[in-house]
Formats: C-alpha cells, sequence, structure tokens
C-alpha cells in the first residue's frame, strides 16, 4: 500500500494523466526502471530489495525519478536514439564497403595510368569510418543516456521537494553489491542505477549510461532548495561548466 500511495502522490506531482501500472520484481537486490513510449502506456518496477530496505522518503525520491523519466519521455527518446544511430552505423558499413569495391575496381583500371593513390585515399577513409562510426554513435548514447538521469534526479528533487530523500536513496543502492537477476546488457541503460555496478567499482567514464553515484549525491545534496533552477545551480557548480536543465524548463515552460 505504502508504494502505491508513494506512486500516485508522484503521478500527481508530475501531472501525468494516468497513474503508472506499478510491478514488483522478487529479487534482493536494490534497484528500479521505468518503461512505457507514452505516459498512457508506462509502467514503474522496483525491486523487493528496494521495498524493503528504503524508507517513505527515500522510496518517495526513487519514484519520483523514474516517473520523471515517464514525464520526460526519456524511454521514447532513447529508442529513437538507439534506431538512429544504429542506422548511421550501418549505412558507415555499408558505405565502407562501397567505397572498397568501387576504389578496388577504379585501382585495377587505372594502374597503367599512377591513379591508384587516389582510390587508395578513398579506401582509407572508409576503413576508418568503419571503425569510428560505431564508437562515436555508442559515445553519443551514453551522452544523451547520462543527461537524462541527470534531467530525472532534478525532476524527483522538484516531485518531492525533498532532494535529500533521493540522495539518501542513491547512497543505499551505491552500497549493494548485489545483481538484478533478470538485468542484461541491453536493459541495464532503464535502471536508476548500473545493475552491474559492483561496490566500489568506478563508473566515471565515457562509455557509461549512468553519471558516477557519488556526483549525483553531491549534486543533490547541494541544492540550496528543491527548484529545477536549485538543482541547475549545483550541478554547475559540480561540474564547472556548462548547465544541464533546459532553459525553458527553467523559465516553468517545459
Amino acid at each position: 500500500p505504502r508504494l502505491y500511495n508513494v506512486v500516485e502522490e508522484m503521478k500527481i506531482a508530475s501531472g501525468l494523466e494516468k497513474v503508472p501500472d506499478i510491478y514488483i520484481i522478487d529479487d534482493p537486490a536494490l534497484n528500479a526502471f521505468a518503461t512505457g513510449r507514452d505516459p498512457n502506456r508506462a509502467s514503474v518496477a522496483i525491486t523487493s530489495g528496494l521495498l524493503q530496505k528504503l524508507n517513505r522518503d527515500e522510496l518517495q525520491g526513487v519514484i519520483g525519478h523514474e516517473v520523471a523519466h515517464i514525464k520526460n519521455r526519456d524511454v521514447l527518446l532513447m529508442v529513437l536514439l538507439s534506431v538512429t544511430l544504429g542506422s548511421i552505423v550501418i549505412l558507415a558499413w555499408y558505405a565502407s564497403r562501397f567505397m572498397f569495391l568501387t576504389g578496388a575496381g577504379s585501382r585495377r583500371s587505372s594502374s597503367s595510368g599512377g591513379g591508384g593513390g587516389a582510390q587508395m585515399i578513398i579506401i582509407v577513409v572508409g576503413i576508418v569510418l568503419m571503425i569510428l562510426a560505431p564508437i562515436i554513435a555508442q559515445l553519443i548514447y551514453f551522452a544523451v543516456s547520462r543527461k537524462r538521469e541527470y534531467l530525472a534526479d532534478a525532476s524527483s528533487a522538484l516531485y518531492t521537494r525533498y532532494p535529500e530523500g533521493l540522495a539518501s536513496a542513491l547512497e543505499k543502492l551505491a552500497t549493494s553489491d548485489t545483481s538484478v537477476r533478470a538485468a542484461n546488457q541491453a536493459t541495464a541503460p532503464m535502471y536508476i542505477i548500473n545493475p552491474f555496478q559492483k561496490k566500489g567499482m568506478s563508473i566515471e567514464s565515457l562509455t557509461s549510461t549512468h553519471p558516477p553515484i557519488a556526483e549525483r549525491i553531491r549534486i543533490l545534496r547541494a541544492m540550496a532548495g528543491a527548484s529545477l533552477a536549485d538543482y541547475e545551480r549545483a550541478y554547475r557548480q559540480a561540474k564547472r561548466g556548462a548547465g544541464i536543465v533546459p532553459a525553458s524548463a527553467l523559465a516553468g515552460t517545459g
């Protein structure tokens, strides 16, 4: 009953039209995720371990984070991004093959004229594209995923009006070294923290779908209030660079 009550509270705070479907995963690990292509077909799932270990304020912070993913349509965004970047990789692969074949044919026909140098350059460029395109596509995906996690943290603080709740919950999640049994590499980005994260393991990496937990906690606890503007100031102070919250959201228009 406490879980259903918290989800309903976050639905009202976020302005969703429908209460997300609620699922409990029978797993001692501490984790949660949201899914659904739009707010009217969304679901929130948490592990039984999380439900047992968190107090009400911490549970509210986690649910606020997951409801924020639904409100911000992050699931749909990441699916579209995956399809787009996957298409880029496929096109780069076919382009490299096309350049290789046409370059090889042109090199044979022009070998007597000494024009093979330009064709070799085309082949080399094609090979470089074939190697770099998947890597760049993955880095873009990871960067966007990390940004959406920060925005979900900011939204959770706004919905709950208590950033410490999510910060405390993340601390408990960070100290757990139990992985979600049903998780795999395809579903890992959906969870509130990396389900394969081991205790003490550093995830400050360009190849991670989640920001460092310690940094997320530090930003939440540096907030002077619970608004998006407060999170933006704390984020800029922690990162010493550009902000994370869109200008339209800071202006109250999105």
